[in-house]
């Protein structure tokens, strides 16, 4: 089924250019989009989606309040929600296999909506900028094209993307706006940051830099974020990157070494620390169990022990 816009069938389009060209309401709805103050989430009620991972709830949800994702460069990030059911998902994606991750984040809001007979899927796109080897552009093309193939109608709301995403400082393309938030209970989407990316950022993170695929983190009928089990083989010619310049990491490691945020370099030397000093991912994993999470009463995650 082709995508909606103000209940209208989208056009063919070959650019994101001609996409905005034929539609420039799309092009304000990004532009009002890009302008709202970014919010610094909490981290009490937040859960947290990293590269190559999704999550779905409803608004019956008492354990997650606001689904969050930042560090978007080059990925964007998708949020699809049912307004009948108000099940909603956030995926951040790399451009990895991106018809199966629109699959899965389909499958996860429907699964979410079954016996819900009212409502429409709303769609937001967020991400990319104008980077010199266009993999904004062929990632925006791929993920709504994904999203034309799937059954149902699908409205696009929000579609901030590439160059509607895009902004010049000191001769250097940026994004504009690199994280967003998703208000559970009201499905308001909105630029976020996230001072707290856990839990579990690192084993998470390394998972995502040893090629793990999208996986889905978060079970909402019990509250639990599931992080696990990760494969992965020892390495230790990683330890080489710990020795490098930062420019030098920025240009092997990064899809866009000038637009990353100023926390990059430590990121990814921390990941690789993290991988080093656990070569063999299945000791991570006793009995090959996942790292389960739940919500105290604090607000924070935390691991639960399993007997």
């Amino acid at each position: 089924m082709p995508l909606f816009f103000q209940n209208r069938e989208l056009d063919c389009f070959r650019s994101t250019a001609e996409l905005f060209d034929k539609y420039p309401h799309l092009q304000e709805n990004a532009k009002a989009f890009r302008s709202k103050p970014r919010v610094d989430v909490d981290p009490k009620h937040l859960l947290y989606v990293q590269q190559r991972e999704f999550a779905a709830t409803t608004p019956a949800d008492n354990c997650v309040s606001i689904l969050g994702s930042d560090d978007a460069t080059t990925c964007h990030l998708v949020v699809l929600r049912h307004t009948g059911s108000g099940a909603v998902c956030l995926s951040h994606l790399d451009g990895s296999s991106t018809r199966t991750e629109v699959q899965l984040t389909m499958k996860a809001v429907t699964s979410l909506s079954n016996g819900c007979n009212e409502g429409r899927f709303e769609l937001h796109l967020v991400g990319g900028f104008d980077d010199d080897d266009k993999r904004s552009h062929k990632l925006s093309l791929n993920i709504l094209a994904a999203f034309q193939k799937q059954k149902d109608h699908i409205h696009l709301e929000t579609c901030c993307i590439t160059e509607m995403n895009n902004v010049v400082d000191k001769g250097i393309h940026k994004p504009i706006v690199y994280g967003i938030g998703v208000n559970v209970k009201t499905g308001e989407v909105f630029p976020a940051s996230f001072p707290h990316k856990g839990p579990a950022e690192m084993l998470r993170s390394a998972r995502t830099f040893t090629g793990g695929e999208m996986t889905d983190i978060y079970d909402s009928r019990h509250g639990l974020i599931k992080v696990g089990p990760c494969q992965w083989s020892p390495d230790l010619e990683i330890a080489f990157w710990l020795s490098q310049s930062d420019a030098t990491i920025l240009k092997y490691l990064s899809t866009s070494p000038f637009a990353e945020p100023p926390h990059f370099v430590q990121h990814i030397k921390s990941t690789i620390q993290f991988l080093l000093s656990h070569p063999n991912s299945d000791s991570l994993f006793p009995g090959g169990q996942p790292h389960l999470y739940h919500r105290t009463e604090s607000g924070s995650w935390e691991r639960l022990v399993q007997s």
